[in-house]
């Protein structure tokens, strides 16, 4: 991706998202957790706001987050991050030359719709855990939870006999496998940790159920 209007629309969906875009410095191995703030409507600028506490490092560092269904990644050279006046956590920097757009999902993933409450309850080593799902598809699900939640919760955890409550008389018991874990900071609930699952050894009428289940709220969803 090279066109400046695609470049600043990205970063403008993450900014209105909230989503966490993780910052690997080049010199250095400790990941920077930060956010987009803002984006320049006239200029290509944009705002990154840092977690509490974060700096990044001087030199350049490479940019990641996902967007929508696909993963955007992108470098800037640095070498100095230089911050706001009194606003040490708030960086103003130019759009990126380029941005890499990479390996989207294989199944197209549907955000839960607001005002329903979907959730994933389980047991895992004893203790119950019930988690607010954000999104969902034929391959997995999207989780999130505050840190304090989140414990146990680790890539690569299987996790059994998971409920699923999909709106209103849609339930399924399925089988998860956690591919994914980061933490980013919403405007509303603070700081979040986002849990990524694939599904195991779901079945054939399961997949169906599933298929018919997204088919008809996408289709609410295009009224």
């Amino acid at each position: 991706m090279t066109d400046v209007d695609d470049i600043g629309d990205s970063l403008t969906v993450l900014a209105e998202n909230g989503d966490a875009v993780s910052v690997y410095p080049a010199m250095s191995t400790e990941v920077v957790m930060a956010r987009i703030l803002s984006v320049s409507p006239d200029q290509p600028h944009f705002v990154l706001e840092l977690n509490e506490g974060e700096t990044i490092p001087p030199g350049g560092a490479t940019f990641v987050a996902w967007l929508r269904s696909a993963k955007i990644q992108f470098t800037l050279p640095g070498p100095a991050w230089n911050s706001l006046p009194e606003q040490p956590h708030l960086i103003p920097l130019e759009f990126p030359e380029r941005c890499q757009v990479l390996n989207r999902r294989a199944t197209a993933r549907l955000e839960t719709p607001l005002g329903v409450y979907f959730t994933a309850s389980f047991v895992l080593n004893g203790k119950p855990y019930e988690l607010q799902l954000y999104d969902f598809s034929q391959g997995g699900v999207g989780m999130r939870c505050a840190p304090r939640d989140s414990q146990g919760l680790h890539v690569g955890r299987k996790l059994q006999r998971v409920r699923l409550e999909l709106g209103p008389d849609a339930v399924i018991i399925a089988d998860l496998e956690i591919r994914l874990s980061r933490t980013y900071r919403s405007f509303l609930l603070g700081e979040q940790v986002q849990i990524g699952c694939q599904f195991l050894n779901m079945s054939a009428s399961m997949q169906d159920d599933l298929a018919k289940l997204i088919d008809k709220m996408n289709s609410r969803q295009k009224r």
